[in-house]
């Protein structure tokens, strides 16, 4: 069985597919699956179902929305103990099944240790196999409380981490054309990622694009005036570097100064 959260909350098995139509149960298996194997304490749950608004019989209905989610889960697997009861609050067991965001991460990590290794190709091949197993956004915006709400911003940041290393290994394989396009939508959908613009800067400049490099740069120039900013300093050295057609900007590996700082 697997569980998916780097989407639309769901769990698959086989050729079917489970969901709660319930929010406050789907809720809970976020939070659950998010801190798989852990125990969750019950405060932590009611939490994330009411925060401080909680009515007066917030324990019984916890009670009451777990037991749909047994009933969900069993459904699922054929099996009653996913969830198991402690003192303090309640467990889920993944055993052999597998979260997605778990895969993810495991990509994500051999991803970094092979750019770090200088093993371009590989890295390339395990980033795009991380980015690959998103559906959409995590859990599909599903609001809960510090747990939920934490994990998604947390997970957004990693996958733009992922973004940045997968630009970079594509420059060290001398992929800058492939990037363009890529780039320009990372920059509408994140306009204050100042790196972004960075990776666009090189990429059009080694297309012979050098005019559109520095258009570039401009736009982020005016968006951090706008903010009472100035570009900051691996921006402006690369911008100097373009206008001084400065012969390392041309070369195939990505220049050491102007690595991205996640790197």
């Amino acid at each position: 069985m697997r569980y998916e959260i780097l989407g639309s909350l769901r769990i698959k098995s086989g050729e079917k597919e489970f969901a709660s139509s319930t929010r406050k149960v789907e809720i809970i298996l976020a939070t659950m699956l998010i801190r798989s194997d852990q125990i969750v304490p019950t405060k932590d749950l009611l939490a994330e179902l009411w925060d401080e608004d909680q009515p007066k019989h917030a324990s019984a209905s916890l009670y009451a929305y777990v037991s749909q989610l047994r009933k969900l889960l069993a459904q699922a697997s054929e099996r009653d103990d996913m969830i198991a009861t402690r003192t303090s609050g309640y467990v889920l067991h993944l055993g052999a099944d597998e979260l997605d965001l778990h895969v993810f991460e495991q990509a994500l990590k051999r991803g970094r240790r092979e750019l770090a290794s200088g093993r371009a190709k590989e890295a390339n091949a395990a980033l795009k196999e991380a980015l690959s197993i998103w559906r959409g956004s995590p859990l599909d915006g599903l609001q809960g409380g510090p747990t939920v709400n934490s994990f998604i911003q947390r997970i957004n940041e990693l996958r733009l981490e992922c973004l940045e290393m997968l630009i970079v290994s594509n420059f060290l394989l001398d992929r800058h054309r492939e990037m363009i396009s890529l780039l320009y939508s990372l920059i509408a959908d994140h306009p204050h990622h100042e790196v972004f613009y960075q990776h666009l800067m090189l990429a059009l400049y080694r297309s012979q694009r050098q005019a559109d490099a520095l258009h570039v740069y401009e736009r982020a120039r005016a968006l951090t005036d706008s903010l009472g900013l100035r570009p900051g300093r691996s921006l402006r050295q690369l911008h100097e570097a373009i206008l001084n057609k400065d012969r390392r900007v041309l070369r195939t590996s990505y220049p050491a100064s102007w690595t991205p700082r996640s790197l």
